[in-house]
C-alpha cells in the first residue's frame, strides 16, 4: 500500500506526507491585550521559534478575538509547542494550545442564527 492516498481537506496527499495543517497550532484563551510578540516570547522560553504567528482581530472593534495561530517549520516543533505551552500563563491567562483544525463551513451568512423577527403585533388577519 505504498501508493495509498488520503483525502485531506479537498486535496490528495500521499500516506505519511506532512502538510501545512500538521505544522499549525491553535492558541486560545488569550487575553485581549496579547500580541504576536507575547506569543513569540513564550515560545522562545520553551526553545521554539515559529515560522509565523497571528492573533485574530475583530474587524469591527479592532480588538483581539482571544485566539491565534502559530505555524512551525516541522510537525515535531508544532507538537513540542502544544506540549510546552498548553496551560502556560501568558499575560495572566492560562492558554489552551492544540493542533489547528480547518474551519468548518458555515451554513449561512448569519452564523446559524434564526432570521427575521421584530416588529409590532399587527393583530389577526381574519
Amino acid at each position: 500500500m505504498e501508493n495509498e492516498c488520503l483525502i485531506a481537506w479537498g486535496y490528495q496527499r500521499r500516506k505519511g506526507e506532512v502538510v501545512e495543517e500538521d505544522k499549525k497550532v491553535y492558541i486560545g484563551n488569550l487575553a485581549y491585550e496579547v500580541a504576536e510578540g507575547d506569543i513569540a516570547s513564550a515560545l522562545e522560553e520553551a526553545g521554539l521559534t515559529a515560522k509565523s504567528i497571528s492573533v485574530i482581530m475583530d474587524r469591527q472593534t479592532g480588538r483581539s478575538k482571544g485566539f491565534g495561530f502559530a505555524e512551525f517549520e516541522t510537525k515535531e516543533a508544532a507538537e513540542k509547542a502544544i506540549e510546552s505551552l498548553n496551560g502556560k500563563e501568558i499575560k495572566g491567562r492560562a492558554v489552551k494550545v492544540n493542533k489547528a483544525q480547518k474551519m468548518q463551513p458555515r451554513s449561512d451568512k448569519f452564523g446559524g442564527r434564526g432570521g427575521g423577527g421584530g416588529g409590532y403585533d399587527r393583530g389577526s388577519r381574519y
